[in-house]
């Protein structure tokens, strides 16, 4: 069955990627990009982020094949790395992550774009979020999430929702070995987001960082525009697999 069989929504923003029209700048865009973050991620990203890392097979030199990654992805979770063109209307978001297909853009900053771009990019997408889909617990949130969504109307509920996604896919952080550790793709793949954090208990400039609570992250206003003033910290990814759950029976 193709990708576009199994999506209604979603699939005219469904496209390939063409891995050999990267240039040989463009890879070693990315081969900056990866040695920036990997120094700081090897000690304060979460031991999932760091083993998925290596399960989908990223490489530090080379931007990666989709295919390759989907190869080794898909038989671990079911989850697959699904090029599309760009930003997706919230449905067709919700019915991909449904599918256990993330959104997957094949564009890559240039290199005056290093610290940050406003468009999604390959990076973010595969460095920052695709590593955490080779653990089961987090692919199975991931869909499960993705259903609750699709199926909402609302959108004070979807709000809510978007919630949720932000404080745990994006900004997560999770408690492990006694430290504060990384899991969300906004700190993973940026490294004054991370910093935030990482410093904020030396300099007091940082996060709050709170136990995480459904309800207060579903109530938590947020600005994209400016370093988060409030992170939630889970305990483990059972915790935020039944938060979904608990959340479809609060919205559903």
């Amino acid at each position: 069955m193709t990708q576009a069989a199994q999506l209604t929504v979603a699939e005219p923003f469904l496209i390939q990627q063409n891995w050999e029209a990267y240039t040989p700048e463009q890879h070693s865009v990315w081969a900056e990009l990866v040695r920036r973050r990997m120094p700081q991620l090897a000690e304060h990203a979460c031991a999932e982020y760091l083993e998925g890392f290596h399960i989908i097979g990223l490489r530090e030199d080379t931007i990666p094949n989709l295919a390759e990654v989907n190869r080794r992805l898909a038989p671990r979770t079911r989850w697959n790395a699904t090029p599309v063109s760009g930003f997706l209307p919230p449905d067709a978001f919700f019915e991909m992550l449904a599918a256990r297909k993330f959104p997957t853009t094949t564009y890559l900053r240039g290199r005056d774009s290093l610290e940050y771009t406003p468009e999604p990019d390959i990076f973010h997408d595969v460095f920052g979020h695709v590593p955490m889909h080779a653990y089961p617990v987090f692919a199975d949130f991931l869909e499960h999430y993705g259903r609750v969504c699709a199926a909402l109307t609302d959108k004070d509920k979807l709000e809510r929702m978007g919630r949720l996604f932000w404080f745990t896919v994006e900004f997560g952080v999770i408690r492990q070995g006694g430290e504060i550790k990384l899991y969300g793709s906004g700190l993973i793949s940026s490294h004054g987001e991370a910093m935030h954090v990482i410093d904020g208990p030396k300099t007091g400039a940082g996060p709050e960082i709170r136990d995480f609570n459904l309800d207060q992250v579903l109530d938590q206003q947020f600005l994209v525009s400016e370093m988060q003033k409030v992170l939630y910290a889970v305990e483990s990814f059972e915790q935020i697999y039944e938060a979904a759950k608990q959340a479809e029976e609060k919205l559903g």
